[in-house]
């Protein structure tokens, strides 16, 4: 690209989208599309991956097609460009038949900057003959790992837009995603054929998400208390595994004075259209979720994403937990995690329709998502590590700021496997963790009587732990691979690994759960502290005098709040005190069309707030500035396991620990 050409993006970036300068990697993005180049683009959510066709597209000669699988979310994301006075429209389902046709219309006539269309269109061939009627400048396909069929969003009309080359050679193609290991990169490449397209890989660190993942104990409290303490009143994501699940947090949310809503694909499309619409258009609402919400949610200002049941894979769990604090203030991704999680996610692998291939990776998947919950070493090295990037302790997770201990667990893995041996070898029955742990304990229950288990050598054998403490060990043997779970009451199995702790040939180290004191402080990273736009006391009352007028505009046009400015922009203009139009076009994220329409309102405002304090009359305001492969202890390695033949019927130790 030459300097003409770069010097019209600028002008772009700051005309429209009131942003000084690129940012990271997208000044090499832009120009290289802008040039033709087709490109494969990973960048965290919050990293502003849609500049990175938007600017080309409004360069370049022509409409640029965006291909995005977020139907519902569509309207406002052509009502934000609109915002910005960017000629956008979309085609789906939602639209009536004149509405399509004039969408249509403006396509053809070259009225539009950008058009968004589902990948199921793409299908069709009205759609096909449709775009050859009007100039492409460039196909953005957003969400592009949903192409693998290995991934956790797959979606099968995305193996069809390989086919866009074939039809339109000499349009430059630019496939973005926030979520990506390096095989989903190459299959990404693959089935897109974007093999001699250039890849631009962004760190794939957040560094303003604070990331905790706590022992699952009573977690509808736990969840409570997160959300009264230091989430009071903050929008957030609450996922959870099932659809009943869902139903009745939500409730249990709502039981407690906390404004929450669900989300699951089991409502219906209405109801679900309706929720999603409330969570984007108001403040402090809570959604609780399956996996089904999410994808492409562009809500800035979400301060939480809470897990309450073990998430399938690391990729899902970037993908979720990146849903928070896409403006780049302090956020938290909370996840409770306990011994039931791991057997049910066991559980649901060995019961799966799907081949060997598909359990294995499954398997691997899981193994990494247990290392990271396992670890006793910063998690957020370890989930850098996942996507193949190095980092350092980042002194904003759990691990960092409360270090966990490990210890010596080859005694208590010892007990555990030999009672799971010898519950096998009675009378050929089965059990699950339950009544190990009661073996342990010494209990007498009814169970444990009715099957003479009071006699075996191991009853009582466990009274220097507690039962918690049992179930994070039997949780910790599962997540290293030394115990199993198999049928359909998930019954204790041993398996391979087993056979060397009992034979005193393998010792186990485990992750000792803290128990950190009560407390709503945050600790930030000092990266996380440079995302942060620094807001002084005195500037609060004017801060929240914007959010009021914004909040009227957005209830007035119908639209999410973050459409007429995001957060960070609104406490950019209270602590800089704009005095003139030339000021306020100063500050980032106020392009010009924003400036020509809520210029001299957001004046009005500034000068309703009161007088600058008197070091700040005496001084111009401020300009804003633009802004090894790793194993846990305790934990299993990333992925293993994967390539590895079906486990073979465990061995039986020659002679058994005798207790």
């Amino acid at each position: 690209m030459g300097s003409t050409d770069y010097g019209d993006a600028l002008q772009v970036l700051r005309r429209v989208f009131g942003y000084p300068e690129f940012r990271g990697d997208q000044a090499d993005i832009v120009e290289h599309v802008i040039a033709g180049g087709d490109a494969l683009v990973l960048m965290p959510t919050g990293g502003g991956k849609s500049l990175c066709y938007q600017v080309p597209a409004l360069v370049r000669q022509g409409t640029g097609v965006v291909i995005s699988p977020l139907i519902a979310l569509m309207q406002d994301q052509v009502d934000a460009l609109r915002a910005l006075g960017v000629r956008a429209g979309f085609l789906n389902s939602s639209l009536s038949w004149d509405e399509r046709r004039m969408v249509e219309a403006e396509f053809v006539n070259g009225e539009l900057d950008l058009l968004y269309l589902a990948p199921e269109r793409l299908t069709s061939e009205a759609t096909l003959r449709l775009l050859d009627q009007g100039e492409i400048s460039l196909f953005a396909i957003d969400e592009a790992h949903c192409v693998s069929q290995w991934g956790h969003d797959f979606r099968p009309d995305y193996l069809m837009l390989a086919h866009l080359h074939e039809r339109w050679p000499k349009v430059p193609r630019i496939a973005l995603t926030a979520t990506a290991t390096d095989a989903t990169r190459k299959e990404i490449l693959t089935r897109l054929e974007l093999g001699e397209g250039r890849q631009f890989v962004s760190s794939f660190d957040r560094p303003n998400i604070q990331y905790r993942i706590v022992a699952k104990k009573e977690p509808r409290k736990q969840l409570l208390d997160l959300l009264r303490g230091e989430h009071q009143g903050d929008a957030g994501i609450v996922y959870c595994l099932s659809r009943a699940s869902v139903e009745k947090i939500a409730e249990f949310l709502v039981a407690n004075g906390i404004q929450a809503l669900p989300y699951h694909a089991g409502l219906d499309a209405s109801v679900r259209q309706r929720n999603q619409a409330r969570f984007l258009r108001e403040d402090g609402l809570v959604m609780v979720a399956t996996i089904a919400f999410g994808m492409g949610i562009d809500k800035p200002d979400v301060r939480f994403v809470a897990h309450l049941d073990l998430p399938k894979s690391v990729e899902g769990y970037y993908q979720e937990t990146g849903r928070a604090g896409r403006d780049g203030l302090p956020s938290t991704a909370w996840l409770a995690y306990g011994l039931q999680d791991v057997v049910q996610q066991r559980k649901m692998i060995e019961s799966s329709e799907g081949d060997l291939a598909f359990r294995r990776r499954s398997q691997a998947h899981l193994d990494a998502m247990l290392a990271l919950c396992e670890t006793i070493t910063c998690r957020r090295t370890m989930l850098l590590d996942y996507f193949g990037q190095t980092g350092v302790p980042c002194n904003n997770c759990d691990t960092c700021l409360t270090p966990p201990e490990s210890w010596d667990g080859t005694v208590a893995a010892q007990k555990v496997l030999s009672t799971v041996w010898r519950l096998r070898n009675e009378r050929g029955q089965k059990f699950g963790a339950g009544q190990t742990i009661d073996i342990l304990l010494g209990r007498k229950t009814a169970k444990v009587i009715q099957f003479d288990h009071d006699r075996l050598s191991t009853f009582g054998l466990g009274e220097d732990l507690n039962e918690s403490e049992w179930r994070g060990v039997v949780r910790q043997l599962l997540a290293q691979g030394l115990l199993a779970v198999e049928g359909e009451y998930s019954t204790l199995v041993l398996t391979p690994a087993s056979t060397e702790v009992l034979s005193r040939k393998r010792d186990v180290l485990m992750r000792k759960d803290p128990t950190p004191a009560r407390s709503t402080t945050r600790v930030a990273s000092p990266s996380a502290a440079k995302a942060k736009v620094d807001l002084p006391a005195e500037a609060g009352p004017l801060f929240e005098a914007l959010r009021e007028w914004r909040a009227q505009q957005a209830r007035e046009q119908s639209v999410p709040a973050y459409v007429i400015f995001h957060d960070a922009t609104l406490k950019a203009i209270a602590a800089s005190r704009p005095g003139s139009l030339t000021d306020l076009g100063a500050v980032s994220g106020v392009g010009q069309a924003k400036l020509t329409k809520y210029g001299e309102q957001i004046l009005e405002v500034v000068a309703a707030g009161g007088p600058a304090p008197a070091a700040e009359q005496a001084a111009p305001a401020p300009k804003p500035k633009p802004k090894p492969n790793t194993t846990s202890t305790g934990g299993a390695a990333w992925g293993s396991s994967a390539d590895a033949d079906e486990w073979p019927e465990p061995e039986e130790p020659d002679e058994p620990m005798d207790w």
